[in-house]
């Protein structure tokens, strides 16, 4: 317990896992035989359970429930009141329980506020699932998915950019970072940074707001 916190309303099962710096805000409730890794937030009302596993750096906003069969790998980000599910066909009158598909969110991506995701599916690398859509696919790296259901509409830099125009050499600019994405058979890469790799620490903190580079590139 000295390793991380938890609100004095919070709920951690004997038998959870819990990383050193992660914080676990009012009424959560993490169940016994669930993993979370270091330096998570999980916050006020959410679930995590028995069999959820959740990477280093995972940012998981109010109201959000993690079900059995979810893998997150690190430095994703879970809108408030997003929703995750395992059964694609339920029914109260049917026992599913041996029968839970897998879900796995991959580093860096982002599930935007009441999106839903429906079980069975892989959320790729530093994708960016709109507030509100239903992903109903699996979705590929760097992938920005909006609507109902889903579909794709273009591409998002590592630091959750749109990514317009391209340059000489065919690549994509990030506008806040400078990195440069280049799109290879249908798939998108970063060229100048290791996607495994944390940010370098120049790159991590933020100056300057959404707005200010969307208003300054149609400018």
């Amino acid at each position: 317990m000295s390793d991380y916190f938890a609100h004095q309303s919070a709920c951690v099962d004997e038998g959870a896992q819990v990383g050193a710096g992660t914080r676990i805000w009012h009424y959560a409730h993490v169940l016994a035989g669930a993993r979370i890794g270091r330096n998570c937030t999980i916050g006020q009302s959410c679930c995590v359970a028995g069999s959820a596993v959740l990477g280093d750096g995972v940012k998981v906003q109010n109201h959000v429930s993690i079900f059995d069969g979810t893998t997150i790998e690190d430095c994703v980000f879970l809108g408030p009141s997003c929703a995750l599910t395992n059964i694609a066909n339920p029914r109260a009158e049917i026992a599913r329980r041996a029968l839970y598909e897998k879900t796995l969110i991959r580093r860096g991506a982002t599930v935007g506020a009441n999106a839903t995701i429906v079980c069975g599916h892989t959320i790729g690398r530093y994708a960016f699932i709109a507030a509100g859509a239903v992903v109903t696919t699996d979705v590929p790296d760097y992938a920005f998915m909006l609507g109902v259901p889903a579909r794709q509409d273009g591409w998002v830099s590592r630091h959750g950019h749109r990514l317009r125009g391209q340059d000489n050499e065919g690549c994509y600019v990030c506008p806040e970072s400078g990195l440069r994405y280049a799109e290879r058979d249908g798939k998108l890469r970063c060229i100048d940074l290791d996607e495994q790799a944390p940010l370098p620490a120049e790159l991590a903190r933020a100056e300057k707001g959404y707005r200010f580079f969307r208003v300054n590139r149609s400018g």
